[in-house]
């Protein structure tokens, strides 16, 4: 079993090469806008700059993500990742900054850097819905705003690549399907290590055992076996796919 997942994550490893050359290199969020040419849907990989593989020179998948996945949506693949990137220079009140309650994502990396350093009473709500506090949200936003600007420092500076999977929202969607047995694979929940974390990886500061065991920005799916064969879907996807 562990030879098979180790095929498996060189096989992953390997088209996510082939992935970067077909489109030209990782992306960081920080150079990117909506003018460019996103496919409407599809499923996106960051990547954790320092985080190598253990037998190469290969950054690590720290975060899988897709969106649209319920019936109906409509939101696209730059609709995901603006939410992710956070508010750009012209906003005026709270510039470079974000929304975490919009972005799972940034909640989570929010928390850990609010573990990392002890930040609990400077940031009491953070992990509270708006339906849950009883202040002024105009009151929070300002409050979190110091935070949510490291949040998108960090998320910024995350290379990261992506599929075009173009299918209709469904939590049966070949989207759903390549997004949660990555997520699988990659994942070190009640597995032997074989990809190792570095101990300065933020995540090991989550408050989340999910994210901690794993390795990933992900709390569905670490614990799930995968089906291999998400590996054809895959490189079908990769072939697909053009530089925006």
């Amino acid at each position: 079993m562990r030879m098979a997942r180790q095929d498996d994550l060189d096989r992953f490893y390997g088209l996510l090469d082939n992935l970067e050359e077909r489109v030209g290199g990782t992306r960081k969020l920080k150079h990117c806008t909506g003018y460019m040419n996103w496919p409407d849907r599809g499923v996106y990989f960051f990547l954790e700059p320092g985080e190598t593989r253990e037998s190469t020179e290969q950054l690590r998948v720290t975060r899988v993500g897709t969106h649209a996945v319920s019936e109906g949506s409509s939101t696209s693949l730059w609709d995901r990742l603006k939410q992710h990137y956070g508010t750009g220079s012209g906003s005026s009140n709270h510039p470079h900054g974000g929304a975490h309650r919009g972005s799972v994502y940034r909640k989570r990396v929010g928390e850990a850097i609010i573990e990392k350093h002890d930040l609990h009473d400077d940031y009491p709500d953070w992990d509270e819905r708006w339906s849950s506090i009883d202040r002024e949200r105009s009151v929070v936003r300002d409050e979190e705003y110091i935070l949510e600007r490291r949040v998108s420092a960090y998320i910024r500076e995350q290379p990261f690549l992506w599929v075009n999977l173009d299918d209709e929202p469904s939590a049966d969607s070949d989207r759903a399907i390549l997004e949660r047995n990555a997520i699988a694979l990659l994942s070190n929940v009640d597995e032997h290590s074989i990809s190792p974390r570095e101990n300065g990886w933020l995540g090991r500061h989550s408050q989340s055992p999910e994210i901690r065991e794993s390795g990933l920005w992900n709390v569905n799916h670490v614990a799930e076996r995968y089906d291999s064969g998400f590996l054809d879907l895959l490189e079908e996807t990769v072939d697909d796919t053009s530089p925006p």
